[in-house]
């Protein structure tokens, strides 16, 4: 019995662990991931300015110390000066990490190779001062949406505190633009005797690159404010609106304001504002606004109107986006405006003299209906009546037979 049910669980086992690392490379196959950075010949004690190629004489030809990644974003475009602009997407978390690939004393597999450390360290290009920069520095410095350049932050001895072969996280990214650099110096000692270093070369290194962080939605959200309630496409807000961009710092935002005015046909739309827009403008004057929000990344553009104010025209404008002299022309044919903005046709009309003439000949037709169903009903009753009387006339005797007396009394009396 047990070998039976032995046989039945194997291929199910088996099936089990084979599924099973299959749907883990499917998921890390499905992870966003973007390799950034190579590293340079910066020079030594330059402040890590220069930026040489690395050639064949160099002791960090070949090899690679480790690699920037980028993970946890929806897609990826190219800023017009070519670093990488990573689009987010709510729910995205947006992470830079560190794969150190080697091991830091014996880089290259190269006992005499190792990344020293730099006690006199300082970045020209992200302006950090002398400073010691232990067994490489990592800075990072950030621009934000004001174009306010923050102070880098810069995490020194880098290097001695992460292991080799994992993915170390930097940070998480919101919307901006960064700068990173990872500046590290090697040592290069080939005649090492025992413990003693015989004439060592030192060369500095940088790793750097630029990347942009972009909201990948383009939303923009109007509130009413009175109740603050978010407003949809063609609502109305008698008092007014105002923008929230829900901390989507790089779209371009447009409003257009419109409203009546007399032309040679009447009242017609006319455009009293068209600019540009911020977050949390408010909008209160009566009119129709279109707001236009639009994202250069995505190519996305989103249009929402909103009507303010109490003139019913407008509003019905806002809603059904009708030019205003169709609109005129409608409530002159006897068409009205709903509360909801939507023009409503009139009920038909019948004219009474019409009605009159088209009802008299109904009426006759309804009496002559009456009259002759009534006549029918008399001659199928009557024709019976006389069938059964004259019948009955056949077997009477003749005139005076059969009367009595009684009778002839009772017609005296």
């Amino acid at each position: 019995m047990f070998q039976r049910v032995l046989c039945l669980l194997l291929p199910f086992l088996a099936a089990l662990f084979v599924a099973t690392p299959h749907a883990y490379a499917e998921e890390v196959a499905d992870t966003s991931m973007y390799y950034l950075g190579d590293a340079v010949n910066a020079g030594l004690d330059t402040g890590y300015a220069e930026a040489n190629e690395i050639g064949q004489d160099d002791p960090h030809f070949s090899w690679r110390l480790g690699q920037f990644i980028v993970s946890g974003y929806t897609s990826v475009e190219q800023s017009p000066e070519g670093y990488p602009v990573f689009l987010k997407v709510a729910g995205d978390q947006i992470r830079l990490s560190f794969r150190l690939d080697q091991n830091i004393n014996a880089l290259n597999d190269n006992d005499a190779l190792s990344v020293n450390d730099d006690d006199n360290g300082s970045d020209e290009a992200l302006g950090v001062p002398r400073t010691d920069f232990g067994r490489g520095t990592l800075i990072v410095r950030q621009t934000n949406y004001q174009n306010e350049t923050m102070e880098p932050q810069v995490y020194t001895d880098y290097l001695s505190g992460i292991e080799q072969g994992a993915d170390t996280e930097v940070q998480l990214f919101e919307e901006g633009e960064y700068e990173v650099a990872l500046d590290y110096e090697v040592k290069d000692d080939p005649r090492k005797v025992g413990p003693v270093s015989i004439v060592p070369g030192f060369s500095n290194y940088r790793i750097s690159f630029k990347f942009a962080v972009r909201n990948g939605n383009c939303m923009v959200f109007p509130f009413d404010v009175e109740t603050h309630s978010e407003l949809t496409n063609e609502s109305y807000a008698q008092n007014g609106f105002y923008l929230d961009l829900a901390r989507s710092r790089y779209l371009d935002i447009y409003v257009k304001r419109e409203v009546m005015a007399p032309g040679a046909d009447g009242l017609v739309e006319d455009v009293r504002f068209n600019g540009p827009a911020r977050d949390g403008d408010m909008y209160t004057e009566d009119g129709v606004y279109t707001v236009t929000a639009s994202n250069e990344y995505t190519g996305q553009t989103t249009e929402k109107v909103i009507y303010v104010g109490d003139d019913p025209v407008l509003k019905a404008y806002a809603v059904t986006g009708l030019p205003i002299q169709e609109i005129n022309q409608r409530i002159a044919s006897g068409e009205t405006i709903d509360d909801d903005g939507r023009l409503v046709s009139a009920p038909a009309h019948i004219d009474q003299d019409t009605a009159s003439e088209s009802e008299t000949p109904r009426s006759l037709t309804s009496i002559a209906g009456v009259a002759l169903a009534i006549a029918i009903v008399v001659v199928l009753g009557v024709v019976p009546m006389h069938r059964k009387r004259k019948a009955g006339g056949a077997g009477l005797p003749p005139s005076g037979e059969g009367v009595s007396h009684e009778d002839e009394e009772e017609d005296d009396r």
